[in-house]
């Protein structure tokens, strides 16, 4: 069993900058791939970011490619996201989710979800 619960979100203007944060309980953190999508409203959740368990495999959306990093520190349990030059278009909620197995790009193949955080980046 796996609990995520999120952070970071919040309400910033256009070209700034947000790290979020996933902390996860659970001791087998480090053999799952984590993965963070998110759902704007009106629309279908989508895969932003992925990092597989082992350190150094990353998987990002074409939309944000270049301007999200996602990371994660097994040691406590963390995922980041790491979001710069933030869009209009990138407001959603954030959602963290861990990953037994499966392509890391498609929902239906993470078995735990976080509650959300809120993004959103004014023009």
């Amino acid at each position: 069993q796996v609990q995520l619960v999120e952070s970071g979100g919040g309400l910033v203007q256009a070209g700034d900058s947000l790290r979020l944060s996933c902390a996860a309980s659970g001791r087998t953190f480090n053999m799952y791939t984590m993965g963070w999508f998110r759902q704007a409203p009106g629309k279908e959740r989508e895969f932003v970011a992925a990092s597989t368990w082992s350190i150094g495999n990353t998987f990002y959306a074409d939309s944000v490619k270049g301007r999200f990093t996602i990371s994660r520190d097994n040691a406590k349990n963390t995922v980041y996201l790491q979001m710069n030059s933030l869009k209009p278009e990138d407001t959603a909620v954030y959602y963290c989710a861990a990953n037994l197995g499966g392509a890391v790009r498609y929902s239906n193949n993470y078995n735990y979800w976080g509650q959300g955080t809120q993004v959103t980046v004014s023009s």
